[in-house]
């Protein structure tokens, strides 16, 4: 499953290698790696195998759920076809409540003590769906854990997770797309080389020249 949803990723370039030309992300953080998940939705075809195997991931790890809570935004669209699939309820977190009428940080339906899965579609340091479950937790929900299309593995991250006792299970993930890409020559060696490098220290620009 892991490397067919990678093959997809790349062929429909929702996750993207550029390891000579450099992505800069909203940190300031250089780059070889470009992840656009939304895309996902603009090809029926993927769309129905990612979606599908989310579900089907879902039900095998976090099998007592009984709802679906995608982020904002990234994951609401995700969230809501997986919840149809599984014929369960689902709501969004918001990324700040909204300061008019109810002044909701949850939208839909969420009970005290509800098992809830969050639905992410790309971890990185892991703040922003920490964040979403803490929101949850606070408003009496039992978060089982996350559900994420794509992890790039970072220590940051996977420390983070570890540290809120939060479990994550991702479709696919940085390691298993560079095998895949290396296989398919979407990548050279020794691009594959700096993409492990950037992988272990992504605050360090030495990544680049090989270093």
């Amino acid at each position: 499953m892991h490397k067919s949803v990678a093959e997809a990723l790349l062929e429909i370039e929702a996750v993207f290698l550029s390891p000579s030309k450099p992505f800069t992300w909203a940190s300031g953080i250089k780059s070889p790696i470009y992840c656009d998940n939304r895309l996902i939705l603009s090809y029926p075809k993927q769309r129905k195998m990612i979606e599908k195997a989310f579900a089907e991931m879902i039900l095998k790890h976090y099998p007592g759920v009984e709802v679906i809570m995608g982020t904002s935004t990234a994951g609401i669209a995700h969230a809501a076809i997986v919840a149809d699939y599984l014929e369960l309820p689902m709501g969004y977190v918001r990324n700040s409540e909204k300061n008019h009428g109810r002044q909701n940080a949850i939208e839909g339906k969420l009970k005290p003590n509800q098992n809830v899965v969050v639905v992410e579609d790309l971890i990185s340091t892991a703040g922003s769906v920490l964040n979403v479950v803490e929101t949850i937790r606070a408003e009496g929900g039992n978060v089982l854990g996350i559900a994420s299309l794509f992890t790039y593995e970072l220590e940051k991250g996977l420390k983070r997770l570890k540290e809120y006792h939060v479990k994550n299970v991702s479709l696919s993930n940085f390691t298993e797309l560079l095998e895949v890409a290396l296989k398919n020559q979407s990548i050279t060696e020794a691009e594959a080389k700096k993409c492990i490098l950037f992988q272990k220290n992504p605050t360090s620009s030495t990544w680049f020249d090989g270093s």
